[in-house]
């Protein structure tokens, strides 16, 4: 009973602790792409390639379902990957969708007309690529109306939490929450478009203030997983064993993810 979580480096880790928690029951491999990261400066078809060799990868562990626990991948690579490339006996899902829902209050299979939601002016923060797809905004749109959406490309920060420089990551986002306000003074929500974000979760309420809402993925794709397998229990892979695999140099990955999470974590090479 195997479930992969792909991401460009160490970001999936906050997916994967909290679909760990909600699913324990369930054997997850994950695969992170070290040795590519960070995906949000390049292009559309460099990530689009990356992650079929890194879905592929997860395949071979014997996981037919894979979360792309991964913005960037998600919104550059997964919509052109489930038209033209997928098999019709595996399923890739990405992070934006229990994120639409949460912000719109509805879910995703309800396909009545757009309606006003109560959070008006939504800050997003997000690497260059993510913001340059408009995926989030498009998406929104078609459930949700009036609601302005400010998006800021947070670069740097993702090298910096890949390189285990939390002083750096703090200082970088705390001058992107700056530049964001400068022509958002008073968000009302804030989307934090990046799963390597959440290491930064504090940084960005702190920078934002306590009035801001902060909405973190994690939780809400946890809870969309187990949703989802309940409904689709036959799409749970052959694997059995949780593992965690690296096109990066595993020793060193694995220190920097022990860090972050504060637990030991071992990588091995992919």
């Amino acid at each position: 009973m195997a479930v992969g979580v792909f991401d460009s480096g160490l970001g999936g880790l906050t997916v994967l602790e909290a679909v760990s928690r909600r699913l324990p029951e369930v054997a997850f491999v994950y695969y992170g792409d070290n040795a590519h990261a960070p995906y949000g400066v390049r292009t559309a078809d460099d990530i689009f390639a990356l992650t079929c060799a890194g879905v592929e990868r997860l395949w071979a562990e014997g996981c037919d379902l894979v979360i792309l626990a991964c913005n960037t991948a998600s919104a550059a690579a997964l919509k052109r990957m489930q038209e033209t490339w997928l098999p019709k006996d595996k399923r890739v899902l990405g992070v934006f969708v229990p994120m639409i829902e949460a912000l719109t209050e509805r879910k995703w299979g309800d396909n009545s007309p757009p309606r006003e939601v109560e959070v008006k002016h939504v800050a997003l923060f997000a690497t260059p690529a993510t913001v340059a797809s408009r995926a989030f905004q498009r998406e929104l749109a078609f459930r949700a109306i009036g609601v302005d959406v400010e998006a800021q490309p947070c670069g740097g920060v993702v090298d910096a939490i890949e390189a285990g420089d939390e002083i750096l990551a703090e200082a970088l986002v705390k001058s992107h929450v700056e530049a964001l306000k400068r022509r958002m003074p008073q968000p009302e929500a804030a989307i934090l478009g990046c799963t390597h974000y959440p290491f930064m979760q504090d940084a960005f309420q702190q920078a934002l203030g306590p009035g801001v809402k902060v909405y973190s993925q994690a939780n809400l794709v946890a809870s969309s997983l187990d949703d989802y397998l309940r409904r689709h229990p036959d799409m749970i892979g052959a694997g059995r064993v949780s593992k965690f695999l690296t096109t990066g140099d595993p020793g060193s990955v694995s220190v920097h993810a022990t860090q972050f999470l504060r637990h030991p974590v071992r990588f091995d090479a992919a």
